[in-house]
């Protein structure tokens, strides 16, 4: 190591604030987590999705009870639905799963996943077995429970398939399984190079009453749940509500609740209890032999802490993590408790110092091989003995020995190298295609983690009282909004150029060429490259100017393509890429930017389908009315039809019969109240010839449907058929919608995603035609995925079938088939 020098680092002593970089550490959080110290048990909750947990009772377990508490969600929610963007996929996962660690922040567990994708919704476990692959996803629930060795195991539901979702389902049998498997040594071995074998002490089934549903029973153990913290000032009810209504995406923002609540527990595996879920088990320091006393230690400084001097008790503190640093580790459950439990006394010492440390940099993006310049802030904010002996920076090491006075905020400023060879900040478990049931990682000590780690951090080597530390912080960016204040986002390890595809599927219905706008972008100044290009058989592709000069960090250039399709040409994907400085770079970058969760992006290869469809349209002028959130509109607009978004402004005035068709935005009579007004004005316009088609709508929670939609009554159901190879049956093969302007066959249902449809219309009035008949495997046929009905001259349309993914999807069938719906003839 060697002194900082003045070129690297200055050093200034600042009479002023600092704002947080994390939430502020209180008395009564101080006060909570040394009695969290005196506890030695911890619970595992599983389930499949993002949302699922039950939001009561792990707040209850982790700051009522005390314990160490995970949740384990099996996937990230992928192939869920989107109330508040038109995400899909992959960065549908991503936001919810950062709405899950936002969700963990409140109630204070931890959050696990596995590789399983959510390929969407699965009638029974059998089909999610079929496509995740079982034994991988055991081994990922395994490897969870072996690092993460839980006393008490908790699935949220059943494995007799009361769930309803076969992925909840699959979760319990899995739990269940996992339970045993991993305290078996001859269960995936290979994780033993890294782990040991646990046995958690008991399984439960957390049983629920969910609407009709009741799986309650009093001869279940029962636990109010329901009580008032007086450190938090707040009830577990109410702090359900905050981390529940962090899934945004899912519409599930929800009351607070107060006074008692009830949670029931079938026992499904282990020692039998009748009372308590650690009834009989001892989570206190006498675990151990060796341990007894730290009870009584800890007990003594709770009564010694003064929450108006939390700096009073940082010497017996310091006293705790030398009883806790010399303790065997040849238990292996002692083991993890030690680990745990310095680390917890280390979070103390921080805290009751008043220690503030965080790294900045004064940019949100870096490149490998390119400068960061880095801004430490320190301050000691209580009169503690610290000492500030070294700080790491990016591959240097710089000695200080500085006693920090007290309330004093000192500054320090570096500039280093990122190192070439270092990763992008992409999602870990998006770094590699995957299959439609796994995600592919590599690296074992991955699997499982919510996150990735930083990438760009600052050690600092500090001594409170005699006691040395290392204490790392993630390199991060801030910058102030004049609305919102002081903003943090993390800092992004980037490409020198990224290259974006507007779209991720570009259809052509005949040979005429289409220009395709690509954006480069630069995250470096004195960017010169040149743009490059690989098409599947039978395309051609020009460019007037392939090379690009970017003069400035940010500057971004539109390259256009004009893309020729042949007459024999093969649908596949065009790969684009940039040379620049001898390098190659072939990534695209997609953002994502909501106020309830970090600035979040994906970086995924620069690419996209071209597909070219046989496909005829009729009419030119279309409007639709948004709805949660798709891309149909610009996937008809690919096709040449005319797009008008109807706002409210244009509702209102009601003129709309310049539209050969509107359509309505998935689930917009859900999302959207205002379509109860317009309903008359609607009904007009199909009365006067035009065809109003109207994607899907929920009658759940995200929404009560109170809104009319059809000219005669139906209903909702919560019909759906999962199964997108399942057999379609054209009940009416005589009707316009398959024979006009395109025919549509049976091949035209070959190759949908995910899905066929969701819920479908029933108790439908004698007026409407049902034209289709689908059903999942061993089900009763379904007819309300597409049903019509004239009126007047017009044409009413409801559709459940999942055009919102199947369009943009660039599958042939589904474009037919919807344009024969645009173009649904008028009546006499």
């Amino acid at each position: 190591m060697k002194r900082l020098s003045a070129l690297l680092l200055s050093l200034l002593w600042l009479a002023q604030g600092v704002t947080a970089q994390t939430p502020t550490v209180s008395s009564s959080d101080i006060l909570q987590k040394l009695q969290k110290l005196n506890t030695v048990g911890s619970v595992l909750y599983i389930a499949a999705h993002p949302d699922d947990e039950n939001t009561r009772l792990l707040p209850y377990l982790t700051y009522e009870r005390k314990l160490r508490t995970a949740y384990l969600s099996l996937t990230r929610g992928d192939g869920g639905q989107n109330l508040i963007g038109k995400e899909q996929g992959e960065p549908l996962g991503l936001i919810r799963t950062q709405e899950l660690l936002a969700a963990r922040r409140i109630d204070g567990a931890g959050q696990f996943f596995s590789r399983a994708n959510d390929f969407g919704f699965s009638k029974n476990p059998e089909e999610t077995f079929a496509i995740w692959n079982k034994d991988s996803i055991l081994a990922d629930m395994v490897w969870v429970i072996r690092t993460f060795k839980p006393d008490v195991l908790i699935t949220r539901f059943p494995t007799t398939g009361e769930g309803g979702h076969g992925h909840h389902t699959a979760s319990a049998i899995l739990a269940v399984e996992a339970f045993s498997a991993a305290a078996d040594p001859k269960r995936f071995p290979e994780q033993l190079k890294y782990t040991e074998v646990w046995q958690a002490k008991r399984i439960f089934w957390n049983t629920f009453n969910f609407g009709n549903v009741n799986l309650t029973a009093e001869d279940q153990i029962k636990l109010d749940i329901g009580g008032f913290n007086p450190l938090l000032g707040k009830s577990y009810g109410e702090l359900a509500s905050e981390n529940r209504s962090m899934h945004k995406s899912q519409g599930f923002g929800t009351a607070k609740t107060r006074g008692q609540t009830f949670e029931y527990f079938k026992q499904l595996g282990g020692d039998s209890v009748k009372k308590d879920l650690f009834e009989n088990s001892n989570i206190s320091w006498t675990r151990f032999s060796s341990t007894a006393k730290l009870s009584k230690a800890i007990d003594k400084i709770i009564l010694k802490f003064d929450p108006l001097h939390p700096e009073l008790i940082v010497p017996d503190l310091v006293g705790i993590y030398k009883q806790l640093q010399v303790l065997d580790e040849t238990d292996p459950t002692l083991r993890l408790w030690k680990k745990e439990k310095l680390k917890e006394t280390e979070n103390l010492l921080f805290a009751c110092s008043g220690l503030w440390i965080e790294a900045f940099a004064s940019d949100y993006i870096a490149i490998p091989g390119n400068d960061v310049v880095t801004t430490v802030q320190i301050v000691n904010r209580n009169k503690n003995q610290l000492t500030l002996n070294a700080i790491r920076f990016i591959n240097q090491d710089s000695t200080l020995s500085l006693a920090l006075k007290a309330n004093e905020l000192y500054t320090f400023k570096h500039t280093g190298k990122l190192p070439l060879n270092i990763a992008y900040s992409n999602p870990y478990w998006l770094n590699e295609r995957h299959s439609n049931g796994l995600y592919t990682v590599r690296d074992q000590w991955l699997v499982g983690k919510a996150e990735n780690d930083p990438l760009v951090t600052v050690s600092f080597q500090l001594t409170i009282q005699d006691l040395p530390f290392t204490l790392t912080r993630p390199v991060v960016y801030k910058y102030t909004d004049p609305v919102k204040g002081e903003i943090y986002r993390p800092l992004e390890v980037l490409p020198a150029v990224t290259v974006n595809l507007a779209e991720k599927v570009y259809v052509f219905n005949d040979t005429t060429p289409k220009h395709i706008p690509l954006v480069v972008k630069t995250n470096k100044s004195n960017a010169i490259g040149t743009l490059h290009w690989m098409l599947p058989e039978g395309w051609t592709a020009t460019c007037a100017q392939p090379l690009f000069r970017l003069n400035s960090k940010g500057d971004e250039a539109i390259v256009e393509l004009l893309v020729h399709p042949g007459t024999t040409s093969i649908n596949g994907k065009i790969s684009v890429y940039v040379t620049l400085d001898q390098d190659t770079l072939t990534k695209s970058i997609t953002r994502l930017e909501y106020d309830h969760i970090p600035y979040q992006f994906i970086l995924s290869d620069a690419e996209a389908n071209l597909v070219n469809i046989n496909l005829k349209t009729s009419g030119k002028h279309i409007g639709y009315i948004p709805g949660a959130g798709d891309d149909v509109a610009a996937c008809l607009r690919q096709v040449g039809y005319q797009m008008t978004i109807l706002t409210d402004e244009l509702l209102d005035k009601g003129k709309l019969s310049t539209y050969d068709a509107i359509v309505t935005g998935i689930r917009a009579y859900n999302t959207n109240d205002r379509l109860q007004v317009y309903y008359n004005v609607l009904m007009e316009y199909v009365n006067q010839g035009g065809n109003l088609i109207v994607q899907y709508n929920t009658n759940n929670r995200i929404g009560p449907l109170l809104a009319k939609m059809g000219p005669y009554p139906f209903t909702i159901s919560r019909d759906r058929v999962t199964n997108e190879q399942a057999e379609v049956r054209l009940l009416k093969p005589e009707h316009p919608a398959f024979h006009f302007p395109n025919e549509v066959r049976a091949e035209d249902f070959d190759n949908w995603v995910q899905e066929r449809g969701i819920y479908f219309a029933t108790e439908m009035d004698k007026q409407y035609e049902s034209l289709l008949s689908l059903n999942d495997p061993n089900e009763k046929p379904h007819e309300g995925s597409l049903i019509v009905t004239k009126y007047g001259k017009g044409n009413f349309v409801y559709t459940g079938l999942v055009f919102f993914r199947e369009l943009p999807a660039g599958v042939p069938g589904a474009y037919r088939l919807f344009v024969n719906l645009l173009s649904l003839p008028k009546n006499k």
